[in-house]
């Protein structure tokens, strides 16, 4: 029904008390009906990548760019790095390597989307907050290309600042993902619920402090403090994680992505990490028992759904 009324109506953009209409727009469920691009958006989840990777190719010129969007670590992540992890698989995101191996890296342009937004209906995508789309290179470089990116998302309202380095910024919108994503699917509560109710809060920082670890040990930098950043969960308000928005619509839930692979990587570098262990499997069994058995949970309609 989104593509239906998007080709129907064009795609609706809602934020605030205004409303903008892309109309005439190319819109397809079929990749191979599109040719070659200047520059390719991946905003699949991670666990929907795989599906399409065979269709890829067809999206792709001699300089062709790729910004990746998924959140959680990217199969990329110990590409084009040096030191002890260079050239690692994740397994937790991508099983055997294979987009590892299918996609040239050269073609990867790191991003992080932290914009918060909905479906409202089909066809209508409504703009919670947020307009941050921080870019950078893999390797760090200042190219031209990154720059290009980035001012094309300046040139559309957003923030888009070129970072060189992507992984400490992946790691700190990881940071609460990881911690709040879960908890939320688990309790159904939202971001200030989880972050004003003492023992969910406590449950949070005992996360964080543990990915932490596992993000410095692979030489992350956390610019934000800890406090800071449930400070700024808390301040979005009454609002729905993606994964709880996924919980009630009976959605399969990006716990490997988001989690998962954090357990992974403290696996990788011996950081002990109990709690999130715990975190994990609880959400696994919660994940494998909504697709076995078909749940879904309805929520509240007045609350909105959070990156």
């Amino acid at each position: 029904p989104h593509l239906a009324a998007i080709r129907a109506r064009g795609l609706r953009l809602v934020e605030a008390e205004q409303e903008l209409v892309a109309s005439d727009l190319a819109a397809t469920d079929r990749i191979r009906d599109l040719g070659p691009q200047d520059l390719v958006l991946l905003a699949l989840k991670a666990h929907q990548i795989a599906a399409v990777l065979d269709d890829l190719p067809v999206l792709f010129g001699p300089d062709s760019a790729m910004v990746t969007l998924q959140n959680g670590i990217p199969w990329w992540y110990f590409q084009k790095i040096d030191g002890e992890y260079a050239g690692r698989v994740v397994e937790t995101v991508d099983p055997g390597g294979v987009l590892f191996h299918a996609i040239d890296p050269d073609r990867v342009i790191g991003c992080i989307a932290y914009p918060a937004a909905i479906v409202a209906e089909p066809g209508v995508i409504r703009h919670v907050e947020g307009n941050r789309f921080p870019v950078g290179e893999p390797d760090g470089s200042q190219s031209d290309r990154v720059q290009a990116v980035s001012e094309a998302f300046a040139g559309a309202g957003f923030k888009a600042r070129v970072l060189d380095d992507i992984r400490s910024e992946i790691w700190l919108k990881l940071w609460g993902n990881l911690t709040f994503n879960p908890i939320s699917a688990l309790t159904h509560a939202t971001l200030v619920d989880i972050c004003q109710f003492p023992g969910t809060r406590a449950l949070a920082a005992a996360m964080m402090t543990e990915a932490q670890a596992v993000g410095e040990r692979l030489g992350a930098r956390f610019r934000v403090p800890m406090e800071r950043r449930i400070a700024g969960a808390e301040s979005v308000g009454r609002h729905k994680t993606s994964m709880l928005q996924d919980v009630e619509a009976g959605k399969p839930l990006e716990i490997d992505g988001m989690l998962g692979v954090v357990v992974e990587l403290a696996e990788m570098t011996g950081v002990p990490v109990p709690t999130l262990r715990a975190l994990y499997a609880c959400a696994s069994l919660l994940n494998r028992t909504m697709q076995n058995e078909g749940l879904r949970i309805r929520g509240a309609p007045r609350q909105e759904a959070a990156p």
